[in-house]
């Protein structure tokens, strides 16, 4: 895959992971502060968890991960900094999961002001990409107005490929080109 956008946008799980952590904690910790909230060490594990994963993750897979370090936790904890975590907007929701997944534009200033996120879920890998929205919101606005529809619309999910998996199908997928070689389409001479 060549250097492009979509490699900032879709990152590929590994080491990378560690220093986007500690710069992912370091902004929730600016933003609960400005937002006089308190960021407790539960809300930082949960926290770190859902940074850490690929994609979007569930509360019982964060309750695991938390678990398997050695910390047991009820449910109803991972609920209510998951609903910390929402407030002060350094996580989302994929309503469509039910699933959590850093915020993206804690890490980069290239949305603009105001404008709200849509939502890039590949149905492959799970990964997850926050990207500005270009006026979605206001054709949305102004469709429903059209019909007298107050929309309560916070964010929009797209589903789809990202660009690893769709490369990775294409490759998969891709008739060998070695003479002789058998592939679904050709069969060798039984004669």
């Amino acid at each position: 895959m060549s250097d492009s956008p979509s490699k900032t946008l879709f990152p590929a799980p590994g080491p990378q992971n560690v220093a986007r952590l500690a710069k992912a904690l370091e902004r929730a910790e600016v933003i609960f502060v400005e937002k006089n909230l308190r960021f407790t060490k539960l809300r930082q594990q949960v926290f770190e968890e859902i940074t850490l994963a690929h994609g979007s993750i569930g509360a019982y897979d964060i309750l695991g991960r938390i678990a398997d370090k050695g910390t047991r936790l009820a449910p109803i904890s991972v609920y209510r900094a998951l609903d910390a975590l929402l407030e002060a907007g350094v996580i989302h929701r994929l309503e469509s999961k039910n699933a959590f997944f850093a915020c993206r534009r804690l890490h980069t200033d290239d949305f603009v002001k105001g404008r709200r996120p849509l939502f890039l879920s590949c149905e492959k890998c799970g990964a997850v990409a926050e990207v500005d929205s270009e006026g979605v919101f206001d054709i949305v606005a102004r469709v429903a107005s059209a019909v007298d529809f107050k929309p309560r619309v916070k964010f929009v999910e797209v589903t789809g490929t990202c660009p690893r998996c769709a490369e990775k199908e294409a490759s998969s997928s891709a008739p060998a080109d070695k003479p002789g070689a058998v592939t679904s389409k050709s069969k060798p001479n039984d004669h």
